[in-house]
Parts: C-alpha cells; sequence; structure tokens
C-alpha cells in the first residue's frame, strides 16, 4: 500500500471535501489542480503569550474546525495561472508572488474559487495562522525561545541576501509548513485591531469596517528575528504593496 492510499480512516471524509480537480497526496496534504499543497491543520487551541501583549492572563483562542493551509507561500509561478501576469520584484517562478496588495489577493482568491467551481479558498484569519504557525507550541518561535535557530527555518536580514528565496527550502514546522518565519510577510484576512483578544472570535476574521489597515503575519527578509516570531503582528493598507509582502492561503474542509 502505498503512501497515497494511507488515508487513516479519512477516505470517505476527503472524498467527500475534495472535487474532482484536487489530487490526494496524503492522510495530511492535498494537492489542487494549479499545484498548490495544502496541509491539514487540526481542530484545537492555543494561548496568547500574555509578556507579548501585557496582558494580566494569557487569553485562550479556541479553532473549532480542521482546516487546510498552504504548505509554501503562493509562488510566482502560481499567481501566473491564475492572474496572467508576473508583478514580483524579485522573478522566479518558485520564489513566493511579492509586490501584491491585500485587494488584488482578493482577486486572485476569487478566480481561483472561479477556476476550481468552488468556493473553498481564502486567506487565513490571523488567528488561523497564528495556531498553525505554533502548531501546537507555546514558545516565541515554534522551535523553543531563542532565535539561535532561526536560520534553519526562515529566510530573514541576517541570512537572505537582502531578496526572498524560492519557497520550501528551509525546514517546516512541526505541521509541515514552509517559511511561516520570514522569506515574505503574509497577508490575512482580518482588519487590523489594536486589541488582538478583542477581536477574536473563535478563530474567525476581525472585519469591522472602521479598522486601520489589514493584518500581516510571519515577518520577512528584510526583518530581524524579533518582528520574524509566531505572536508578531503588522498591518499596511489594503493597497499597500510591497516587495517583502505576499501571502498563503487557506482551503476549508
Amino acid at each position: 500500500m502505498d503512501d497515497r492510499d494511507q488515508t487513516l480512516g479519512m477516505d470517505v471524509h476527503m472524498n467527500n471535501m475534495c472535487n474532482e480537480t484536487t489530487e490526494k497526496v496524503s492522510a495530511v496534504s492535498i494537492k489542487n489542480s494549479i499545484g498548490m499543497e495544502f496541509m491539514l491543520i487540526p481542530a484545537g487551541e492555543f494561548f496568547l503569550d500574555p509578556s507579548e501583549f501585557d496582558y494580566e492572563i494569557s487569553a485562550k483562542v479556541t479553532i473549532p474546525e480542521q482546516f487546510y493551509l498552504g504548505k509554501y507561500q503562493v509562488t510566482q509561478k502560481q499567481w501566473n495561472i491564475v492572474m496572467g501576469d508576473y508583478p514580483s520584484c524579485f522573478e522566479d517562478d518558485n520564489r513566493p508572488v511579492e509586490c501584491i496588495t491585500w485587494n488584488e489577493v482578493q482577486n486572485f482568491v476569487k478566480k481561483l474559487n472561479e477556476l476550481e467551481n468552488t468556493d473553498k479558498y481564502r486567506l487565513p484569519s490571523e488567528t488561523e495562522w497564528e495556531y498553525a504557525c505554533r502548531a501546537g507550541n507555546d514558545t516565541k518561535y515554534f522551535f523553543g525561545n531563542s532565535d539561535m535557530e532561526l536560520d534553519n527555518y526562515a529566510w530573514y536580514y541576517l541570512n537572505s541576501g537582502h531578496e526572498t528565496h524560492p519557497v520550501g527550502q528551509k525546514k517546516p514546522n512541526p505541521w509541515g509548513l514552509h517559511d511561516m518565519y520570514g522569506n515574505v510577510w503574509e497577508w490575512c484576512q482580518d482588519r487590523y485591531h489594536r486589541n488582538y483578544e478583542e477581536a477574536l472570535a473563535e478563530g474567525s476574521a476581525w472585519d469591522f469596517v472602521g479598522s486601520i489597515g489589514i493584518v500581516l503575519r510571519g515577518g520577512a527578509w528584510v526583518n530581524y528575528s524579533d518582528k520574524c516570531r509566531s505572536s508578531y503582528r503588522s498591518s499596511f493598507d489594503s493597497d499597500y504593496a510591497s516587495y517583502s509582502v505576499g501571502f498563503r492561503l487557506l482551503m476549508t474542509l
């Protein structure tokens, strides 16, 4: 029996979830029609770091349903298949797409859903992103509290050579996700809320129209280790584009 047949009792569920354009890769990952690979993220919970946001207690965040998250940041080749152009500053099919706005990403999502006749693709909420990044760990990084090992997991200021790199060259986190730190910042679905705890709602995205900016997570090749952490948050306007900003997609079951 090969890896494609070892679905750990999930065959019926996955067959119902996947349409004919989706290829099953293993028990925990699937590929779509344009070669994007997604890792299965289990339901669960994590705790906000009280020292990070000066909370009196560590607030619990619940992720009630499992989902799939992109194993890699969306590449320039994948963007071109859907959108028909190459907007990035660092040109290479296998590097993450960058120099794209949040609004443009929404258009990409719309077109990809149309391409596969579905509505399952979207950006992750920032709580879904952080939960998947932590992969069951409550430390500053999914590998511990020290940044000494960051070079093994991320392209950031000290090792990037001041540019992006092809996705998947660094070690993944415990749930098989690559480049969760560094390479490019990742757009989330949420509008920014200064009080992260107040914006939480069982992992769903904060979408208050009066909010300023859109949330980004993970840090990038331009950043030092203090911004390439599980809980670090940033934000930019929805029409902002930079050679350090990209994204990865979530796929619902």
